[in-house]
């Protein structure tokens, strides 16, 4: 028996989902997929979580799409807030799920379109 994350089949099925998050026009994108498992992607998936603004500028991402700049493993997990980007410690689909909410959230507060 392997030890299969349990909160995997949630993410996948984000997969493809663009969902308008706010009146104003802001909405999210999911694209999540199951690759072979590498040093780059051990996780075995291969996933982009953003948040883009009414004209489509993206505000936040988290991906494993390239290596972050700096970055002292092979590992490619990160996360985008407007112009920074900065290694993102993945532990497993649900946390990845929760850590991206939790940020759109942020900037959104932060941009003052919610309370």
């Amino acid at each position: 028996m392997t030890n299969r994350d349990p909160s995997l089949d949630t993410l996948l099925d984000l997969n493809g989902q663009v969902l308008v998050i706010d009146a104003a026009g802001y909405w999210v994108r999911f694209v999540v997929t199951v690759v072979p498992v590498t040093a780059q992607k051990p996780h075995g998936l291969d996933y982009t979580m953003t948040l883009h603004a009414p004209d489509g500028e993206r505000l936040v991402g988290f991906d494993n799409a390239h290596q972050v700049k700096g970055g002292k493993t092979p590992a490619t997990d990160h996360r985008h807030r407007m112009k920074t980007v900065k290694p993102y410690a993945y532990r497993d689909a649900a946390a990845l799920v929760a850590d991206f909410w939790s940020e759109v959230e942020a900037v959104m507060k932060e941009k003052g379109v919610w309370p």
